[in-house]
């Protein structure tokens, strides 16, 4: 299943993101809530953990206007916010659960995994980012309609970027989502994979500007 986390605090964004992943879901983070709005609005999701006190959005805007566009992702609420007056607010919002901080990782876990079997992994399966189409489910990438064969690494890549189309990601961060926690990785490494997936894809499908990094255009 796909997850979406929107937690501005760094600790429990990693701590959470790192327990679902445990839970063998494919996780994307959001720290703020207009990134995490442009990513609903844009991809398929199962799940959303959304924090309320957020920059730039605040999470309950966030709910509203989610469900405003019509989307059904199932949404637990995880936050410090824990008047009543916030929990009816939240859930006659669209929420579907309300966890309170500080939380046990046991409780999430059985929460989240409530939800997913509740929606049953409705999400759609197939994202269309410009000429590229992936099947996330079955890790198939097509480009302009034909399969592109890819390698566990380059489709790691691929959908990262991909994802987040006109992002761009500094190397350090591409480098430790392909190698979590392996410090000594050439960081060439990663531009022979850049290299590979231009060759598979097309020379402009992946931007390298100095300073920035890596972004997918499509």
């Amino acid at each position: 299943m796909r997850v979406l986390v929107v937690e501005d605090d760094p600790e429990v964004g990693a701590l959470v993101k790192e327990t679902l992943e445990g839970e063998l879901h494919a996780v994307d983070w959001a720290r703020d809530g207009e990134e995490a709005l442009g990513l609903l609005l844009a991809f398929p999701y199962d799940l959303v953990i959304l924090d309320l006190g957020l920059p730039r959005r605040d999470g309950m805007r966030v709910l509203k206007e989610l469900r405003a566009e019509g989307k059904a992702v199932p949404v637990l609420v995880l936050t410090a916010r824990d008047s009543l007056e916030d929990k009816v607010e939240g859930l006659e919002a669209g929420a579907d659960d309300y966890l309170v901080k500080p939380f046990h990782l046991r409780e999430l876990r059985a929460r989240a995994r409530a939800l997913l079997r509740r929606a049953g992994g409705g999400a759609s399966n197939r994202v269309e980012v410009g000429r590229l189409a992936l099947d996330l489910r079955g890790k198939r990438a097509f480009w302009e309609g034909r399969e592109v064969e890819l390698t566990p690494k380059e489709w790691q890549l691929l959908e990262y970027l991909a994802l987040h189309p006109g992002r761009f990601f500094p190397r350090e961060e591409l480098l430790e989502h392909l190698w979590p926690g392996e410090a000594s990785v050439d960081p060439r490494s990663l531009d022979a994979y850049v290299s590979r997936l231009r060759r598979k894809l097309s020379e402009e499908a992946i931007e390298t500007r100095r300073g920035l990094g890596y972004r997918f255009l499509g």
